[in-house]
């Protein structure tokens, strides 16, 4: 090879595919998990939840100036966020779960890339035509005023779709309507204008233009299934035993030919653009469209359904023997399945046994150690608290503090001789507190002394406690 050859290149330029319109029971699945969830993403802000006249009326909101996450009648204060802890942790058994049992269902009906890819593509296929109308016009090198004109209405309504989708994230963490007007004014916060430039930028790329590239290179969901998935998993599969050999010639009763045609219909509705019929590949997100195009063309030539279907690998050399796969069901209802819905049930379970048995009072006691005690003038020992006293409910509450150890200790609050302080509605409310012990008790001679202080809602009458301890002189 001479010196002045140029190596070959290994990078292939990515071919845009362009997928073709397909009817079906997966397609039309498709399309209405798709108009659930971006109706939930876009709707839910704005719906509203009254919570009394000094709390947030948005039905659900992440407050993080306040820390907190309101979810229509339930408020997550930062102390719990265990909750949302557990919340991820079901996402991820779920995900677990239906991987498992279904392969990347969740890749081909809900992942935000799928929906979104799928909302751009319909805008495509509805300004520029199916999928043939569509490769004319990318095979074009002329840019003609037609081209053009197709072209930016394309990107225009791309775009509203992906500032439609910045905008309505950025108002889960203010009040929308507000967010809403102070935006189209110009007084919203910068950061505000940020987050929507950054997701209209990421939306209007990944839906438009990335589209499979996202699934097949930046997800790292199809290198991790494999671990959740074995030779029960029902995944997209092509039945090459009855297919093949494939052709187009004339089915009849001496015919060697398979069922399949070889028509390519399920290679051109694929929107990662794989042939399936290749067998199990890492690009396949499971979405199913192949099994519509295959059982639309199998009922024009008079061939049963199935040829492509949601099948098992157990269920292969059965079926070769001319048996009938198993009942899905019991691919389904597997041990794995089952440990991953016990384990989704029970951490499922503990969050609302949690949620129901949480107070609306709380506190948190911090003693004051620099000093970690102080003698008084009449020789009496005081340690110094600083209390945090929550009060979740919608109204202002009285709250008395009490003492739970040494009977001779007693309690005061700064600022009042009383031993109750007025909590705001739906706050939690700072107050220093006092220990004293008198100079010839015990608790003043000893090192330290446990304690547990008490609040009371003298309202409602619940009550919490924390432990502590007193320090005294130690000798």
């Amino acid at each position: 090879m001479s010196d002045h050859t140029p190596a070959p290149s290994l990078y292939a330029a990515r071919e845009p595919i362009f997928p073709r319109r397909v009817s079906g029971k997966f397609r039309n699945l498709k399309w209405i998990i798709m108009a659930v969830t971006l109706g939930i993403y876009y709707v839910t802000p704005w719906i509203r939840w009254d919570r009394g006249p000094s709390l947030p009326d948005q039905a659900v909101l992440l407050d993080l100036a306040n820390r907190r996450f309101y979810f229509f009648w339930i408020e997550i204060w930062p102390h719990e966020f265990y909750f949302v802890a557990g919340l991820l942790i079901m996402a991820g058994l779920g995900l677990f779960l239906f991987t498992s049992a279904l392969g990347r269902v969740w890749c081909g009906y809900a992942c935000p890339q799928t929906v979104w890819t799928d909302l751009f593509i319909l805008v495509e296929r509805w300004i520029e035509g199916d999928r043939n109308a569509r490769l004319r016009l990318h095979r074009q090198k002329k840019l003609d005023f037609r081209k053009a004109r197709l072209r930016l209405t394309k990107w225009v309504v791309w775009f509203l779709i992906g500032l439609a989708t910045g905008g309505a994230w950025v108002f889960y963490f203010a009040d929308a309507p507000t967010l809403a007007r102070d935006l189209v004014t110009g007084n919203a916060h910068p950061v505000a204008y940020t987050t929507m430039l950054v997701l209209t930028g990421t939306t209007f790329f990944f839906g438009g233009f990335a589209r499979e590239q996202i699934c097949i290179y930046a997800c790292p969901w199809p290198r991790i299934q494999a671990a959740m998935m074995d030779e029960d998993t029902l995944v997209v599969g092509y039945r090459e035993w009855r297919g093949e050999p494939r052709g187009k010639g004339k089915r009849t009763a001496d015919s060697e030919l398979g069922d399949c045609i070889d028509c390519m219909a399920c290679v051109n509705v694929c929107p990662v653009g794989i042939d399936i019929r290749d067998g199990q590949q890492l690009e396949c997100i499971t979405c199913a469209l192949c099994i519509d195009a295959c059982d639309d063309m199998m009922a024009k030539i008079g061939k049963p359904r199935g040829l492509i279907d949601y099948m098992a690998l157990s269920d292969e050399t059965r079926e070769r023997a001319g048996h009938p796969p198993k009942n899905v069901w019991k691919h389904i209802l597997r041990p794995r399945t089952i440990m991953y819905t016990a384990l989704w049930s029970l951490v499922g379970f503990g969050l609302l046994f949690a949620l129901f048995i949480r107070s609306d009072i709380d506190l948190t006691v911090a003693p004051v150690r620099n000093p970690t005690f102080v003698t008084m003038s009449d020789g009496s020992i005081r340690n110094t608290y600083d209390v945090r006293l929550r009060n979740k409910h919608g109204e202002d509450r009285l709250f008395k503090l009490s003492l739970v150890g040494d009977p001779s200790l007693q309690v005061q609050i700064e600022g009042t001789e009383l031993d109750t302080v007025n909590v705001t509605a739906d706050t939690a409310q700072l107050t220093r507190v006092y220990i004293v012990a008198t100079k010839d008790i015990a608790p003043a001679m000893a090192e330290t002394t446990p304690v547990r202080i008490w609040v009371e809602d003298l309202q409602s009458g619940e009550r919490a406690y924390k432990d502590t301890t007193f320090n005294g002189r130690g000798n």
